[in-house]
């Protein structure tokens, strides 16, 4: 009897990825566009850990203290809007010491401090009292009758508007701000009674609950003029291997706020790192012994999302999934002779010939 051992040796492809994140992470996410790209990053990053807002186990309290740590003094929190360094213990302390900001408001889709939109650290910042209060839901944009918030005779560099209802953030978070709103509106969809959180040019009052933010087009602005950070990849990474074990993607991949909000829409997102795994797969995959006389050894860098085997007619003889990668596949059935063997994967396939003999 004839058999092929498909032996698969699987190997992840570290370091072909600019922020160091697990380079599978993205993968399904990768060639594609519009709406299929933001689902499918939906589905990469709404599956993860949730945490209370406040408990005698691990809360969002603690969880800040960890995210936002300022690396100058372990003690300490940095504070969103005005980069003050802060002493970590003092979380509130009877209203003089710093508190927790969502940054996507919680008004803004009425979700409050739930588990969740409420809790999720990816937007969830230390930030001074009062300028938080300051903040309040104000529309994100840049201000044009500028009014200085201060904060016990400390300039934060954070501004609010005296004839719009919008809040202007210091220089060098305008970017963070932009990349945890962009992160929140892919993130919540509406599913499973969560808020379908959408982004808006238009400015919304302070009494609307509607799951509205704005302003994007100033936002977009802000995520251009303000790259992301060591600060910010530090941040997501010990939110992803720590808490929640979620990413942000617009802080790995800072373009996919073009292709899904901004001046790529429509195109088809096709990063560097997909094309050098593209390129380690192919150039990783053999057949050995090729010709077949007893068995082959077929070696990936990665298991296909399918392998077909089609005879020199293009007849498909063979199809397996991943979970059927496992076990020596009987060829009795094939007739001897020149067959092709196809692995595809996302947005490609490889193709590689594979003669069966029969002694």
């Amino acid at each position: 009897m004839q058999k092929v051992l498909l032996a698969f040796l699987t190997s992840f492809l570290i370091g072909s990825f600019a922020q160091a994140q697990d380079s599978t992470y993205y993968y399904t996410a990768f060639n594609s566009s519009d709406d299929t790209l933001k689902a499918r990053l939906h589905n990469l990053i709404s599956n993860h850990i949730e945490f209370p807002y406040s408990s005698s186990s691990t809360d969002v309290w603690d969880i800040l203290k960890q995210t936002d740590k300022d690396t100058l003094n372990a003690n300490n929190v940095i504070l969103i809007y005005s980069n003050r360094s802060v002493n970590a213990a003092q979380e509130y302390n009877g209203g003089s010491g710093w508190n927790r900001e969502h940054v996507w408001a919680k008004s803004r889709g009425d979700f409050g401090n739930s588990k969740g939109a409420g809790t999720d650290v990816h937007h969830l910042r230390p930030c001074d009292i009062s300028v938080n209060s300051s903040r309040s839901n104000r529309n994100f944009d840049d201000c044009v009758t500028c009014i200085d918030i201060i904060d016990n005779g400390f300039n934060t560099g954070s501004k609010r508007d005296a004839s719009q209802f919008t809040f202007q953030p210091p220089a060098n978070v305008k970017g963070d701000v932009a990349r945890m709103i962009f992160y929140m509106a892919v993130r919540y969809e509406g599913n499973g009674g969560e808020p379908d959180l959408e982004l808006t040019n238009s400015l919304q009052s302070n009494t609307s609950k509607l799951p509205l933010h704005a302003t994007l087009s100033t936002l977009l602005d802000w995520h251009r003029q303000d790259p992301v950070s060591n600060w910010e990849k530090n941040r997501n990474l010990v939110i992803y291997n720590s808490y929640q074990q979620n990413r942000n993607p617009f802080i790995d991949y800072p373009e996919l706020a073009e292709y899904l909000f901004g001046d790529s829409i429509g195109m088809v997102w096709k990063p560097q790192s997909f094309v050098n795994i593209e390129e380690e797969i192919k150039s990783g995959f053999r057949i050995y012994p090729n010709p077949a006389d007893g068995k082959a050894e077929i070696v990936l860098m990665q298991i296909p999302e399918v392998l077909v085997i089609r005879n020199i007619n293009g007849q498909e003889v063979l199809r397996l999934t991943p979970s059927q990668l496992r076990t020596e596949i009987s060829t009795h059935q094939f007739a001897q002779g020149m067959y092709v063997m196809e692995l595809i994967y996302n947005g490609f396939a490889i193709r590689e010939k594979l003669t069966v003999n029969h002694k």
